[in-house]
Parts: C-alpha cells; structure tokens; sequence
C-alpha cells in the first residue's frame, strides 16, 4: 500500500515571531481520521557548509547555544534571507562568519531537521579552496571562534561525538563521503 498525504483542512496561527512562527493544522488522513490539532513550527529554511581551505583545513565554528545552553562546535552556516538561492545563502554565511571567500560550492545534502514538527530545509554545501579574504561581519547576537582542523581531526571529533549539533555531523558526514575520505 502506498503513503498518501494528508489533506489540510484548515491553519490558525498561535504565535507569528520572527524565530518563533507555530500554527496548528487540523487534518485529514487518508483513512479518513481527521487529526484536529496537529501543530506546526514554521522556521526559515538554512544552509551549513563545510569549508575546506586551500591548504586542507577544515573550517569549524565555535559558540554559545542558549536553547541547549552549550557552547557547541559547529559548521558554518545560517538563515536563507527570502528569495535568496541556498548558494548564495551559504556564500554570505560562510564570509560573514569566518571572513573566507570561496568559489567552489558542491551541495551535498538537502535534509529536513524535523519533519514530523517543522516545515524547513537544511541545504548543505562542501565548499573548496577557500582564503581568508575580510575579518569576521557578524550579526549583532553573534560571538563566533574560527577553529582550523585537519579532515583527519574532524573524523576524530565525529567519532568521539564532540560535534553535538545535529544537522552538522549530517551535513559533515556528507561532506567527507563527497571528499573520499569516509568508508
């Protein structure tokens, strides 16, 4: 038997914020069932990359993530601002945040972080050949570290899962399968 879809009915939004949008579905499933209060968290769709530079290094990230109160070791990345392309999305971020400019983008992942509660896409990139070209531009609530690591360090940090974000070790796996050096 093949999956359907389910037919929505009707969408109120509860709450319309900037990183906060939830809106509660009433559904209609397949069988007929119909699912009164399904909620919804509505994000912005994102990108992350992994950066490698021009002399094989691998561009981390480092900071604070109040919701899961850890400082985390990230890839870089951030929103898709409107009609932007994922691309050039990913192109800001990374110059943004770590002051690199790259020409070579591969995207390696398109993954939805949370289905079953959340509407978004994470596109992530493998870009190469990077060189620092500008100091960090960050946005007004960003403190960001720039950690230099080696494939070989990374392949250690995944394994010993020091990487704690999720959608990163994704787009990181990802990444590495495209480089070869992942079996």
């Amino acid at each position: 038997m093949a999956i359907s879809k389910w037919k929505t009915l009707s969408s109120k939004y509860l709450v319309q914020k900037p990183w906060a949008t939830l809106r509660v579905d009433e559904c209609e499933l397949p069988n007929g069932r119909v699912a009164s209060e399904y909620y919804v968290l509505e994000y912005p769709n994102w990108v992350n990359v992994v950066a490698v530079t021009d002399d094989e290094k691998v561009i981390m990230v480092r900071q604070y993530r109040h919701s899961g109160d850890i400082v985390s070791i990230e890839i870089p990345g951030g929103v898709i601002d409107g009609d932007e392309k994922p691309v050039d999305a990913a192109k800001r971020e990374l110059l943004e945040e770590t002051g690199y400019l790259f020409d070579d983008f591969e995207l390696v992942s398109t993954i939805y972080p949370n289905p079953a509660t959340s509407n978004n896409v994470t596109y992530c990139y493998l870009a190469k050949g990077g060189k620092k070209v500008q100091e960090q531009d960050l946005d007004e609530h960003e403190d960001i570290d720039i950690e230099l690591y080696s494939v070989a360090e990374v392949k250690q940090m995944l394994l010993h899962n020091e990487i704690p974000q999720a959608l990163h070790v994704t787009g990181l796996t990802y990444g590495l399968l495209k480089l070869g050096v992942l079996k």
